[in-house]
């Protein structure tokens, strides 16, 4: 997986092509570590990841984009590093990914994820937590029983990664909880570099440990992680909003009909801008299609989507010199790039 120009970051098609190798290195051994589960469990992890139906029969595909353990690959490449050594690392990366899947699906009850019911509509809430929490024993389990020298502090860094996720989801619900005038940015801004941003830097961070690469690095990695992430979740959830349903396999303004306090949303509500009163009133009932459109339009008004834009511009900026600060020569982190750039420019 190794690109010669720093160019190539901004092709879309090299991001793709990178994600399908990075696909085809993971996939038999995802495949593997979930076989290892008791069956019952290993039912709904194999609906969920897309390869059964569910009534048990194969699906082709499925498994979703798996951008973090490419990243992973692709940040043990750019510091000199053998990607095909990092598999277990990027393996464990996807298994706590997924296991936030399956739970974010049950608290946000949503209906759909990758264009098919949620394992929790079609086995149910207990069935679903559980195969959640089995995705990430197992992650833990196969960095612990990993021989590669990075494996320990790996481990510590995913369970940490992962306690931040806790906190995170913690605070994205306590937030839902409150009044649409009663949320500052900051603290979105903070639960979304927790929910989000903190996966993908743990995924730069082991491929980092992994190469044998020095505390710096792996701290500037984990950075440029953090604010690709934040970037990721900037354009989330401007599609959460405006996104084509006919891509994202959820209905049109799903954000807004569940009244979540995204980004777009919060920077909207803040603005002083008189659209803002308007959307805040919407927050306060049960939006039907045209509730959908006019508050929509209400964050577009009140700059809510041209913020998330500009913010996501910036926070890949920053990502750019934290990774500079360990990879002098970006050519070298063609890769990296090229998967930041994708997350960030994409319409689903």
């Amino acid at each position: 997986m190794t690109m010669t120009s720093t160019d190539a970051a901004t092709d879309g098609h090299e991001a793709v092509a990178l994600l399908e190798r990075s696909r085809s290195v993971v996939q038999p051994e995802l495949r593997a570590a979930v076989e290892s589960l008791p069956p019952a469990v290993r039912r709904v992890a194999r609906y969920h990841f897309g390869w059964e139906r569910a009534d048990g029969s194969p699906v082709a595909g499925g498994a979703g984009k798996a951008i973090r353990p490419a990243l992973v690959l692709a940040a043990a490449q750019a510091l000199g590093g053998e990607p095909h050594r990092a598999v277990t690392a990027a393996v464990a990366v996807e298994l706590a990914h997924n296991f936030t899947l399956l739970h974010d699906d049950v608290i946000d009850e949503d209906p759909t994820r990758r264009h098919r019911p949620t394992a929790w509509t079609v086995f149910g809430t207990t069935d679903a937590i559980i195969a959640g929490d089995a995705l990430q024993a197992l992650a833990l389990r196969l960095l612990a029983e990993d021989r590669h020298p990075a494996s320990s502090p790996a481990a510590v860094r995913l369970t940490d990664c992962v306690i931040e996720l806790c906190a995170g989801q913690q605070t994205d619900c306590a937030l839902e909880r409150r009044g649409p005038n009663d949320v500052s940015l900051d603290e979105c801004l903070t639960m979304a570099m927790a929910k989000t941003g903190a996966l993908l830097g743990t995924s730069c961070a082991l491929g980092a440990l992994y190469a044998d690469a020095g505390d710096e690095e792996v701290a500037a990695l984990d950075a440029f992680g953090r604010e690709a992430g934040l970037a990721f979740q900037l354009i989330d959830d401007l599609i959460g909003i405006w996104g084509d349903p006919d891509r994202t396999g959820k209905p049109a303004g799903a954000d807004l009909v569940a009244h979540k306090k995204s980004l777009p949303v919060v920077a909207a509500l803040v603005s002083g801008h008189p659209a803002a009163e308007e959307l805040a009133d919407l927050y306060l009932r049960p939006m039907d299609e045209a509730a959908v459109a006019r508050a929509a339009s209400a964050v577009e008004r009140a700059g809510g989507r041209d913020w998330a834009q500009e913010q996501a511009a910036d926070r890949m900026s920053r990502a750019v010199q934290q990774l500079s600060g360990a990879v002098p020569d970006l050519a070298a982190a063609g890769d990296l790039l090229a998967l930041a750039e994708y997350v960030t420019r994409r319409t689903r």
